[in-house]
């Protein structure tokens, strides 16, 4: 898939999963008066299309846009229970990645309810460098826009941008081209808790 291009859109008939193999692809939903948010961004290794899975066949609930350059093989629900199935290597990795993002989505509605846009801001960039590296000390996050961390976060661009220069000000992160996250740093400041702004 090329940038921008969907792997499915909100509505379609929900009849397969996808695993990620290279790339960067986001997960958005647009509501009934035409609000769209980002909900997360996927990385290589991450399933989506799960819903297929259901007992009564479905729509999607949201669309799936390749970020960049990106590839993922698609499996058929049928193929994807026969494997969960007879594969209980594939059935544990798929079951342990389906409860981490249930874990993570549970996590997220906690940080909407409850936490400044500020700490939401903070919590996502750190989420988004450990993807990549959870041990280090300053990691680039994937290329990301302040819209799509706008609707990732529930808040403007505006205030992204207010927020970022805050978060660089701070020694928290760095930025040029491509956002670098000083983990052990921001993450000490999160746990601290941010103000509510």
């Amino acid at each position: 898939m090329e940038p921008e291009e969907t792997f499915f859109v909100q509505g379609d008939p929900a009849d397969s999963i996808f695993c990620l193999q290279h790339g960067r692809a986001k997960l958005s939903v647009v509501s009934e008066k035409g609000k769209q948010a980002t909900v997360t961004l996927l990385f290589p290794g991450d399933f989506f299309g799960e819903e297929s899975l259901g007992t009564t066949p479905g729509r999607r609930p949201a669309t799936v846009t390749a970020v960049n350059r990106s590839t993922a093989f698609k499996i058929g629900k049928e193929e994807m229970i026969r494997l969960l199935h007879q594969e209980p290597e594939f059935s544990d990795h798929f079951l342990s990645f389906v409860l981490a993002r249930a874990q993570r989505t549970q996590a997220d509605l906690v940080d909407q309810i409850f936490n400044s846009s500020e700490k939401r801001l903070a919590r996502t960039l750190l989420l988004m460098a450990e993807v990549g590296k959870p041990d280090g000390t300053h990691t680039l996050i994937p290329p990301v826009t302040q819209e799509t961390l706008a609707e990732m976060v529930g808040t403007t661009r505006s205030r992204v941008s207010f927020f970022m220069n805050r978060f660089r000000d701070l020694g928290l992160i760095s930025y040029k081209d491509r956002i670098q996250v000083h983990m052990p740093r921001l993450r000490a400041v999160l746990l601290d808790q941010f103000a509510q702004v």
